[in-house]
């Protein structure tokens, strides 16, 4: 017969992820004639939960290289944005240990990126695709089973008993007089 045991330790509870696409409008200084290139930098996120609900609070600044007056100058329009996404997640397993007490791990699984930007009404119009993951951390119970014999126990050797073992063999006087003597002949 096998013996059940518990352990209560932290796993990963719920697992998933989300693509996000925002898109928004920005209206530069001058009127813009072609757009030369866009960048999301400076990605920064944190997140909270409550219930089956986790609430995502973030911000990234995007920088929109156009140029202007019949392409013969540039400009930079720097914008930040902030963004805020509200993911319902659950645990995939669940168990009879106190929920409250779970963590979460947000990811950026893909980082902020422009994905399509064009100019309407003289406006800059342009659309960013980010993807995140969350994992929720939480108490779980891992049962495992043990064979129904126990272990044998080693025999500890103390090595003060070694010790004293080498001392009682040792001959004091194994070495005799005769063996001293002056008269051997050296070779």
């Amino acid at each position: 017969m096998a013996n059940t045991r518990e352990i209560v330790t932290k796993a990963v509870i719920g697992k998933g992820k989300k693509l996000f696409t925002t898109t928004n409008k920005a209206k530069p200084e001058e009127i813009p004639t072609t757009i030369l290139g866009c960048w999301v930098i400076n990605h920064n996120f944190t997140g909270s939960k409550v219930g089956d609900i986790v609430t995502i609070q973030g911000s990234y600044d995007v920088n929109i290289w156009y140029s202007y007056d019949h392409d013969t100058k540039t400009n930079v329009l720097r914008e930040q944005n902030r963004y805020q996404e509200i993911v319902n997640i659950k645990p995939r397993e669940t168990n009879d240990l106190d929920t409250t007490n779970e963590d979460i791990i947000i990811r950026s699984l893909k980082q902020p990126s422009c994905v399509k930007v064009e100019i309407e009404n003289d406006e800059i119009k342009y659309t960013v695709e980010k993807e995140l993951g969350i994992e929720l951390i939480g108490d779980v119970k891992v049962k495992i089973e043990t064979s129904e014999e126990e272990d044998l126990w080693d025999e500890i050797v103390d090595s003060r008993e070694i010790d004293a073992k080498i001392e009682e063999e040792v001959e004091e006087n194994f070495i005799s007089e005769s063996d001293n003597s002056e008269d051997k002949e050296v070779l």
